[in-house]
């Protein structure tokens, strides 16, 4: 029934399923899974205008990329009763100069998670102004991915918290992961076959059609065979695989097994297992050999060993040397020559060229860049088929990737009846407002659960449609093909599992939404950080401190009014002793704040470079005596962490020790003074120019040393002292 709300436009009917889910959301944070085209968007759109209204607080709409943060302005601001300019995109192009004042003036944010992420860190944004956050592709909420980030900021603030996806996972570990992160304490899951569902869903025909491989074809594939069964042999002699059939992803993991052994043998005996390791990169291109050839064809098998060859690795000069690869090649090359392809493009071109003829429009999904690039050149030749390749940002050799602009403009082409196939790689699954379609052909069935479902909700919204896989008998088709069935229905069983997980304990999966953190209970020290400092470490020294971002023009991080620290891992501390910026560095700090300190992180700094150990010693020693720098060695970014806690909170037990951004340099005593004009020289260090005033007695002694003279200091020779009397001595030239 319809019915009026102040924050939206007109009347609104929402679908009995989608008023159920919002009752529920407003409430709790909620996963909601629904398949493509059933609304999810509507509704975040309710809940959004139940956050302006009841709330009065802001609402952010994330999603991974721009085009769908843009999709998403259209239909929030298309339908939600408040000023257009209260609406704002924010995304990696906005500078962040103009971030603040878009903070300020909207009420719905649509931004991609990277810029948001970047801005908690810099303290940009306030998250408390926000009631409500729209993970928008859930499924992305795992590992190091800035929703993770951004939901562990708002579940501290008890932010209610909305994820939409149509397709999660169908691994039990990761689904709980997702659900963790997202602090998810509901799930609401929706089926095609759901009953309050079902009338709005269109049917969708799936069929398969298989092919057979040519006899041709079955030659070359028994070669690759036979030549990557002799390479997982040597694997499995060593005991790094335990039988012949292994899939891609057993033979990518042998190879922190075998670095682990290589680093526990006798040095005699690790040649064996440097063996072993080329013996996982042939196999690795092996397997992909074999993929291709059984799944894309003739030319694609081609285009590979051109690439391997181009490559230059050790493995594959190894591997285009044997006799049987060469024989692959020269019968891959035979083919080609005679027109003998995959028999599933002959397939695809009839489907196409079929449904064209009554007027369909379709999209063609292919695995690979170098597929895509051929079927487009084959329909461009048949009659009424207007084609364009879809493909995503990144560049290739040879093959120039499409800007986000050029990728909008190909979409509205589309959308507009311009073009009536699209042939496209994996970058149309999600993320882009792609109309939808009569028919969707996918060139391989794709393993991912949750790929499947997004390639096939590219039809079917708004009446019914089809879906055709095309697959080789007995190739690595039929395996993807049903090992996606088995994880969809897998996904499904595992998402029930969960939600009654849920109902009986929000304890078991509930990311600690309501618990209480050690940190909720102690006093946290205000720290100032450099912009430019590393983004993990500020979001761990973020969990325990207050940080504030600001461009520093002294040191990486002030704890206190007295206390700058210069942070460097244990590669940076030697590689900028090593070209000589290491003393004008932590002399600056030294001249700027009354208690410098110097970090060192990470592994021995003896053991990074042959270099001698007097030397760094001499370094070390130099930084304390001569700059009055405490130097700290610690080995992880946890325990850096803690150093700079620890010592702010000892620092700010005093009122009037706040950490401030010092304007001013402390003034240099004489003898700094006189080591700072020396160490101006070519190649004088901190060690060198001590050993020069001593020697002359003052810095006039040291400009009035000819090279014979120089030369008597150790660590002057002929080309030092040449160098140093050339600065001396030329004459200055305005520029």
């Amino acid at each position: 029934m319809p019915f009026s709300h102040p924050f939206i436009k007109g009347e609104i009917s929402p679908r009995s399923y989608q008023e159920t889910i919002f009752v529920k959301s407003k409430d709790k944070n909620t996963l909601v899974i629904l398949p493509t085209g059933l609304g999810k968007t509507y509704i975040g759109i309710l809940l959004a205008a139940y956050t302006l209204q009841l709330l009065k607080k802001k609402v952010l709409v994330l999603a991974p990329t721009k085009p769908l943060s843009e999709q998403h302005f259209k239909s929030f601001s298309d339908i939600l009763n408040i000023e257009k300019e209260n609406f704002s995109i924010l995304t990696g192009v906005v500078p962040p100069i103009k971030r603040e004042e878009i903070y300020n003036k909207s009420l719905v944010l649509m931004a991609t998670p990277q810029v948001i992420e970047n801005d908690i860190l810099n303290g940009k944004i306030n998250l408390g102004e926000f009631g409500l956050i729209i993970f928008d592709e859930a499924h992305r909420a795992v590992g190091n991915y800035a929703y993770t980030y951004i939901a562990e900021k708002a579940i501290s603030k008890n932010i209610r918290i909305l994820g939409l996806t149509a397709s999660p996972a169908s691994n039990k570990e990761k689904l709980q992961e997702i659900i963790k992160n997202l602090g998810i304490e509901h799930i609401e899951l929706r089926n095609e076959n759901s009953p309050d569902v079902k009338p709005y869903v269109q049917d969708i025909e799936i069929s398969w059609i298989t092919v057979k491989l040519p006899d041709e074809f079955l030659e070359i594939k028994k070669l690759l065979e036979f030549l990557l069964k002799k390479e997982i042999t040597n694997l499995k002699d060593l005991g790094f695989v335990s039988s012949q059939e292994v899939t891609k992803k057993e033979i990518l993991g042998t190879v922190i097994k075998i670095n682990n052994k290589i680093k526990e043998v006798p040095i005699q005996e690790k040649s064996v297992y440097y063996g072993a390791l080329k013996s996982q990169a042939k196999a690795i291109k092996l397997y992909h050999a074999l993929e291709l050839l059984e799944t894309q064809g003739i030319s694609s098998l081609i285009s590979y060993f051109k690439k391997m060859r181009d490559g230059k690795s050790r493995s594959s000069i190894e591997l285009l040397s044997e006799k049987n690869v060469m024989k692959i090649i020269t019968m891959a090359d035979n083919l080609n020559q005679q027109g003998i392809e995959h028999p599933k493009l002959s397939k695809l071109y009839e489907i196409v060229t079929n449904e064209v003829k009554v007027g369909k429009n379709l999209i063609v999904f292919s695995h690979y860049r170098d597929t895509t690039i051929r079927i487009v050149n084959e329909l461009k030749k048949i009659d009424g088929v207007r084609v364009e390749r879809f493909v995503g940002q990144a560049s290739k050799k040879g093959d120039e990737g499409l800007s986000q602009k050029k990728q909008k403009e190909i979409i509205e082409k589309f959308r507009s009846g311009e073009f009536n196939v699209l042939v496209a790689t994996s970058v149309a699954e999600e993320g882009l407002d792609i109309p939808e379609v009569d028919m969707v052909v996918l060139f391989e069935p794709v393993p991912s659960e949750i790929r499947t479902i997004q390639r096939r909700g590219r039809t079917a919204r708004r009446k019914s449609g089809e879906v055709i896989i095309l697959i080789a008998e007995k190739t690595r088709d039929e395996g993807y093909y049903w090992a996606s069935k088995r994880k969809e229905k897998l996904m499904k069983h595992t998402v029930m599992e969960l939600k009654k997980d849920i109902k009986k304990s929000d304890e078991s999966i509930m990311a600690g939404k309501g618990q209480s953190k050690l940190k909720d209970f102690v006093e946290m020290p205000y720290i100032i950080a450099d912009d430019r400092e590393d983004k993990k470490f500020l979001k761990i020294l973020s969990e325990i401190a207050n940080v504030k971002i600001s461009r520093l023009e002294v040191g990486d991080y002030i704890l206190s009014n007295r206390v700058g620290v210069e942070r460097k891992s244990s590669n940076d501390f030697i590689e900028s002793l090593i070209k000589g910026t290491l003393f004008s560095q932590i002399m600056s700090l030294s001249n700027t704040f009354e208690i410098p300190i110097l970090v060192v992180e990470g592994s021995d700094i003896y053991s990074i470079r042959n270099i001698d150990e007097k030397s760094i010693r001499g370094a070390i020693i130099s930084a304390i005596v001569d700059f009055r720098v405490r130097i700290i060695f610690t080995k992880t970014l946890e325990e850096t962490a803690n150093f700079f806690v620890d010592i702010s909170l000892r620092e700010q037990k005093e009122k009037d020790r706040m950490p401030i951004i010092r304007g001013e340099k402390r003034i240099m005593g004489l003898r700094e003074k006189q080591l700072y004009i020396i160490e101006g020289l070519p190649e004088v260090s901190s060690i060198l120019s001590r050993r020069l005033l001593k020697k002359f007695g003052s810095v006039l002694g040291v400009f009035n040393a000819d090279e014979i003279e120089l030369k008597e200091v150790e660590g002057v020779g002929d080309i030092k002292a040449k160098k140093i009397r050339e600065v001396i001595d030329s004459q200055y030239e305005e520029i």
